[in-house]
């Protein structure tokens, strides 16, 4: 039988309703960050927006509650880049992710590394943070008194790869102030990272998560290679589409897919949101054009705005000591009753990350096609 073809729109939908953008959901934020497997959190609280976006009666203390009491870890796992995950999925994930890990240290970084012994690197580091967390500088000269000239760089990988370190509270806590401090994740959360784990049921969850995907999607959101075999071993428990360029498409049999027309609310995404860093082909959310348009140059590195479930803009916060800012830079003119529902978002999104600035101002910028 042939495919059942899936336009974007459709794609669109159907993985806005698993990422939680097309309505706020009633769940605990736990709960939530479990069934997104992670989010990825490189900066400190700019993941607490990607949660407000997601959840109603959203309490941003509380969830850096979990931070200090080792319900969730911010650790580096797919795409080796730092994720917000519960502590049951860090081991999981970075047991999944390590082989890539390895790879790259094996690869990129192979030639700074001649004369280390990469067993020994990893005692001095596991010693070194058992002592207490410790910064990443100070992981460095620790690691520079032992082999003097290194490229920091290439150190500063090679500790994150063979040890699996975690980012420390208070850092991460909102409205909490900290510097990053490292330290193991088995010797914080008081158990071992697996030596290995079937991929099957990560993959079902990123299906749930971020389908219907194809098996080069998969590949782009964990930065794991070689899950064709994977896939094939889940057949007969999946439903299988075609997108409009023909590429097959796996998909859990009874998730959510709703029609192309269902609403979509506006959204201003985080940056680095995982809805659209989780596929190899992202023309789901954002055509040629917008892509384009919103390639990151300098400044901070900015959000993307969701209208009607597709980018059509970037954002960023300018802070001064009068005020808030929120820019928004747009690929095209929208309408009155658009640029209203945008606005709308934009003020409650000012009011939960910067409810401490004294005003609250709004800058919109048309680009050039």
């Amino acid at each position: 039988m042939t495919a059942k073809v899936l336009s974007r729109r459709s794609l669109g939908r159907a993985t806005l309703a698993r990422q939680l953008l097309l309505e706020r959901a009633p769940l605990a934020p736990l709960d939530a960050i479990r069934h997104l497997v992670g989010l990825q959190a490189q900066t400190a609280h700019s993941w607490y927006l990607t949660l407000w976006s997601r959840l109603a009666n959203f309490d941003p203390v509380a969830v850096g509650r979990l931070l200090e009491e080792r319900q969730v870890v911010r650790l580096t796992v797919m795409r080796q880049t730092i994720h917000l995950v519960t502590a049951d999925d860090a081991l999981l994930l970075r047991a999944f992710t390590q082989p890539t890990i390895d790879r790259s240290l094996r690869g990129k970084w192979l030639r700074n590394l001649a004369g280390i012994h990469i067993d020994e690197l990893a005692v001095l580091v596991r010693a070194f943070v058992a002592e207490k967390p410790r910064t990443p500088t100070e992981l460095a000269a620790h690691l520079d008194a032992r082999w003097p000239g290194r490229d920091r760089q290439t150190m500063v990988n090679a500790m994150r790869a063979v040890v699996p370190l975690l980012q420390v509270p208070p850092h991460g806590v909102w409205r909490r102030p900290g510097a990053v401090k490292l330290a193991a994740l088995d010797a914080w959360l008081g158990r071992k990272v697996p030596r290995q784990v079937d991929p099957a049921p990560i993959l079902l969850r990123y299906l749930g998560a971020f389908g219907p995907a194809s098996v080069a999607d998969a590949q782009a959101w964990s930065g794991v290679t070689r899950l064709r075999e994977v896939f094939e071993r889940l057949r007969p428990r999946l439903r299988t589409f075609r997108d409009e360029a023909g590429r097959e498409l796996f998909d859990l049999p009874d998730a959510p897919r709703p029609e192309p027309d269902t609403p979509a609310p506006v959204r201003f995404l985080a940056d680095f949101d995982n809805a659209l860093l989780s596929h190899a082909d992202r023309t789901r959310f954002i055509g040629e054009v917008e892509r384009r348009l919103f390639a990151y140059q300098n400044g901070p590195f900015p959000g993307a705005l969701l209208l009607d479930g597709t980018v059509v803009g970037q954002w960023f916060v300018r802070r001064t000591p009068e005020a808030a800012t929120l820019v928004m830079r747009l690929a095209r003119q929208l309408s009155a009753e658009d640029e209203q529902a945008v606005r709308a978002e934009a003020a409650a999104v000012l009011e939960f990350s910067y409810a401490d600035a004294g005003d609250h101002r709004f800058e919109l910028l048309l680009l050039a096609r």
